[in-house]
């Protein structure tokens, strides 16, 4: 963990921010605000990252994808006071900014909104850029939280308007935080009080069982995609099926595309898929290039929250499924099982995956899975068969000829 400690801001105590590298590029900011007694009043640990969509000169359209927060900034942020309330500002990249502001009422206070701002002059961010100057996108967010409660939403949250997506996911927030604890109660946001129903299956013999029972039916297909400054960089396609044992119970869970929020990043050798839903906190994807020219999986971290209330978690960054040259995708029609460890598994239907070198937004030609080449075998093993029963006819009429020209001969 990085921690940087920033010097006092008048009227605003001293403020602690620490960053935390999260995979691929991606950060969780955790921001404790006190106040001059060193007293904490406000704080904040979060993800996010920002899409920007933008016309150029030639008037076509890119997009630009802000996930690094690795040179952020934290002047402004403050506890408030008498004349000012609360807010967290940072300042990252290139002219880029971003501010929450809360307010409070009697019992309660808010998220009251949030605004974003960058410098579309910046040629190196937005390359041919048409507009030029700093653009500020304002969204009046107006989330009420009761006072003494610290605000979560681990779920992925979006914000759109004109241009800008701004992708929120494990928020936990707590303004005028009293008596300089943080709170232990936690008022959730909509979408993580939508819990989905967990099956179990109760072992009958085996006392740790690590087979997973058959599911009862097939997950429904989703398609994934993941954009950066250059278009679409990533493309999935797949029906999910978790696998887990937690206690000795052995649960299926089958992820819906309707209900799953996805978000990533593309790197030149590395990319990132990751899943979000109401009971799923992430569910990531990472794949790597290998010997400069070909694809696999690399890794799957998931952490869920159980029935029960309480969360697992595993995570693998030495997986190798999915193999594939790089220019093509890997495709398994198959149901295909991805063992992440003894306790998590995935099965997969209907697979089609390109992390790399997309065109134009759509898949390259597709290497087919060992399930899918199985599938070949069948015809050729049968063809080779028949092929031997007709060569040892053969053989046998051929010998039965020759015994007959012999038993002439004798003659």
């Amino acid at each position: 963990m990085v921690c940087f400690r920033l010097s006092p801001v008048p009227g605003s105590g001293l403020v602690l921010l620490c960053l935390v590298l999260g995979a691929v590029s991606s950060y969780a900011l955790e921001l404790n605000v006190t106040d001059s007694e060193k007293a904490t009043c406000l704080y904040a640990k979060w993800q996010m990252n920002f899409t920007i969509h933008y016309e150029t000169t030639s008037k076509t359209y890119k997009t630009v994808t802000i996930s690094d927060f690795s040179t952020a900034t934290y002047n402004g942020s403050i506890c408030g006071d008498e004349q000012n309330n609360p807010k967290i500002v940072v300042q990252f990249g290139s002219g880029f900014s971003w501010t929450v502001n809360f307010t409070k009422e009697e019992s309660t206070y808010s998220i009251d909104g949030i605004s974003f701002s960058y410098n579309i002059s910046d040629n190196t961010t937005f390359p041919d850029a048409k507009d030029k100057g700093i653009l500020t996108v304002r969204d009046a967010v107006g989330f009420r939280i009761p006072l003494n409660n610290i605000f979560r939403c681990n779920s992925l949250s979006t914000l759109e308007k004109n241009g800008v997506v701004q992708y929120y996911w494990d928020v936990h927030v707590q303004a005028f935080v009293q008596n300089g604890t943080v709170s232990t109660k936690e008022f959730l946001c909509e979408k993580d009080k939508t819990v989905t129903t967990v099956v179990p299956f109760v072992p009958t013999t085996a006392p740790s069982p690590t087979v997973t029972p058959a599911p009862r039916e097939k997950p429904e297909v989703g398609s994934y995609s993941v954009n950066n400054s250059n278009g679409t960089c990533l493309l999935a396609t797949m029906g999910l099926q978790l696998n887990f044992t937690h206690d000795k119970v052995v649960s299926v869970i089958n992820i819906n595309p309707n209900t799953t929020d996805f978000t990533g990043s593309c790197q030149p050798q590395t990319a990132l898929l990751r899943l979000n839903g109401s009971n799923i906190k992430y569910l990531d994807f990472v794949f790597a290039v290998k010997n400069e020219n070909r694809f696999y999986l690399k890794e799957v971290n998931v952490s869920m929250y159980l029935v029960n209330g309480s969360a697992f978690s595993i995570a693998n960054n030495n997986l190798s499924y999915w193999d594939a040259p790089l220019g093509s995708s890997y495709m398994c029609n198959k149901e295909q099982t991805v063992s992440v460890s003894g306790a998590f598994q995935i099965n997969t239907f209907e697979l089609r995956v390109q992390p790399f070198n997309v065109m134009e937004g759509k898949y390259s030609t597709a290497q087919d899975c060992s399930a899918d080449d199985d599938n070949f075998l069948v015809p050729i093993a049968v063809g080779a068969a028949l092929a031997g029963v007709l060569i040892l006819v053969l053989l046998a009429y051929f010998i039965g000829l020759k015994r007959h020209h012999a038993g002439y001969e004798q003659f």
